[in-house]
């Protein structure tokens, strides 16, 4: 069973991190999410839940500005070929969430280690790191040090490579 919100924010705790979580309405897209801009600081991500021929799945999070080249992205990630989006059902097996909801906060469900997690560096450059806690109705800040805490606490080693074009 995927674990929830509360659950995450449990775990959080466990490792000290603090962080700050703010109330939307459920938000589907990157346009969507900019209609929050100044009201929370810090860099927002984009996520791409992406697989490759061999069902190696990848998590790559870069800036909800960055433009990533699909086509050329498996040489970057490790992939064994062109990757293509996975499917709902496995976003929701490996990561517990729904599309509309991807977020790096879902490894926490990839108890199998299945998912490899790419950092876009250039979104590690800010201080602060806004992505969905497991719903798309609230966005949660994070130390982008802290992010990589709780990755690491997940079992996943972050690979913080630059993706973005």
């Amino acid at each position: 069973m995927a674990k929830k919100e509360d659950e995450l924010f449990a775990f959080l705790a466990g490792l000290d991190i603090e962080v700050s979580t703010r109330r939307h309405a459920p938000l589907f897209t990157v346009a969507d999410s900019q209609a929050l801009r100044g009201e929370i600081a810090g860099g927002h991500t984009k996520n791409l839940f992406l697989k490759d021929k061999k069902d190696n799945f990848f998590l790559v999070t870069v800036d909800e500005e960055a433009e990533v080249d699909l086509k050329q992205i498996h040489h970057l990630i490790g992939a064994s070929s062109r990757v293509s989006f996975g499917k709902p059902e496995k976003l929701m097996e490996l990561l517990g969430v729904v599309p509309g909801a991807v977020t790096v906060f879902g490894l926490i469900n990839d108890s199998e280690k299945q998912v490899k997690v790419v950092l876009d560096a250039p979104l590690m450059e800010n201080s602060v790191i806004n992505a969905h806690p497991l719903t798309n109705e609230a966005t949660t800040s994070i130390a982008s040090d802290d992010l990589v805490r709780f990755i690491e606490a997940t079992g996943h080693e972050p690979v913080i490579l630059k993706v973005s074009a």
